[in-house]
């Protein structure tokens, strides 16, 4: 289960400050008031920025690993906030996603990379859409897009600022800002056989 470190560096200090050493976890978030085992995990390994870990946490009685993801880190995808974010809002001036990834992702065939931006664009606007929904008024007349919340907040990173914000309610939102859990389709039963004879 990922938790949210409040930390308020980029990506390249957290690695440099090898600040997941500071990550503290003082209590089981299953078991508040003590009585298990809780105790610090190691960390784990994050692909990009380069050098970076995520420290964590286990209760053997609740069979849980809790990790403590930064604010700069993306949710259950590569890179940091600030790298999502200038994707998407490259996105949402480009006068095409055709046009942007001929641009920014070479590295790979338009398809590919279509499809890598669409994702990044979808998850952002659909957490935007979810934060207007919990939290209502302060962004009832903001247009879902990271423009539109920059221009409201103020703010010239608006994934982390929202990260903050939007912080008891990180369990219901999606990745790349928020840590709720993936949706897997429901399983297909199949069909029990009909008994000989039936």
């Amino acid at each position: 289960m990922q938790l949210r470190f409040e930390c308020h560096l980029t990506g390249a200090d957290y690695v440099i400050q090898q600040a997941w050493l500071d990550a503290s976890l003082p209590r089981c978030p299953l078991h508040p008031q003590g009585g298990c085992h809780f105790a610090r995990h190691g960390t784990y390994a994050r692909v990009s920025p380069p050098g970076t870990r995520v420290a964590r946490w286990y209760c053997p009685e609740g069979h849980r690993t809790f990790s403590l993801l930064p604010d700069c880190l993306a949710a259950r995808l590569s890179g940091t906030l600030a790298e999502v974010e200038a994707v998407v809002s490259a996105a949402e001036q480009a006068p095409s996603l055709e046009a942007l990834c001929k641009q920014h992702r070479l590295d790979i065939e338009l398809p590919g990379a279509l499809r890598w931006v669409r994702r990044r664009v979808q998850d952002v606007h659909s957490a935007l859409h979810r934060i207007k929904g919990i939290l209502g008024e302060p962004f009832a007349l903001v247009e879902p897009t990271l423009t539109a919340f920059a221009d409201h907040l103020e703010v010239e990173q608006v994934l982390v600022a929202l990260r903050g914000i939007a912080a008891a309610w990180l369990d219901a939102l999606p990745k790349p800002l928020g840590f709720a859990p993936r949706r897997h389709p429901a399983a297909v039963r199949s069909p029990r056989p009909t008994p000989c004879g039936a």
